[in-house]
């Protein structure tokens, strides 16, 4: 690994939420996540963040968007999971079920499902090379919605008789 760029330790310092674009997958996708010794955590599986192709990926390229929407920076990343039985496995998942919000349990509890049914992926830059402030496109960045069985048409209420109009003499 090279030098970090200063940019990328600053902003996901204070991220709480990073945006992935893995190949292969539709768009970026937001994930809540750790920022920890120079590497970026983020936790995925069964009741925990879906993130699509991540455990499959070699690299992926992570952004930072500040309290405006703006992007801040975009830089490449190596995705290497984390094991539990990794010397980094404690410190680490201590850290993140501390940050999970709404954890459904214990932090011992969660640490413990995170290690039988979830996948903790960790995000090292692997060069200096970041693309900071808007993209070179200027584009808004938005896609698309995808569809979904959620967007069907709602049928109107039924309704018993008929509402008449509430008017000045009635």
């Amino acid at each position: 690994m090279t030098d970090m760029h200063p940019l990328v330790e600053e902003a996901m310092k204070k991220a709480a939420v990073a945006w992935l674009t893995v190949p292969g997958q539709p768009g970026p996708y937001a994930v809540w996540c750790l920022w920890l010794d120079g590497a970026l955590y983020v936790v995925s599986g069964p009741g925990e963040q879906p993130a699509p192709g991540l455990a499959g990926a070699v690299v992926v390229d992570v952004s930072s968007r500040g309290d405006h929407g703006g992007r801040i920076v975009t830089w490449p990343a190596q995705v290497q999971r984390l094991a539990p039985d990794d010397e980094a496995w404690p410190p680490v998942t201590q850290q993140l079920a501390g940050k999970r919000l709404n954890a459904p349990a214990s932090t011992a509890d969660t640490v413990r499902r995170w290690a039988d049914e979830c996948v903790i992926n960790r995000l090292v830059p692997v060069s200096d090379q970041v693309e900071a402030g808007a993209p070179a496109d200027a584009g808004s960045g938005a896609a698309p919605p995808r569809s979904t069985p959620a967007a069907n048409r709602t049928a109107k209420p039924f309704r018993l008789h008929r509402v008449r109009g509430a008017g000045p003499n009635r």
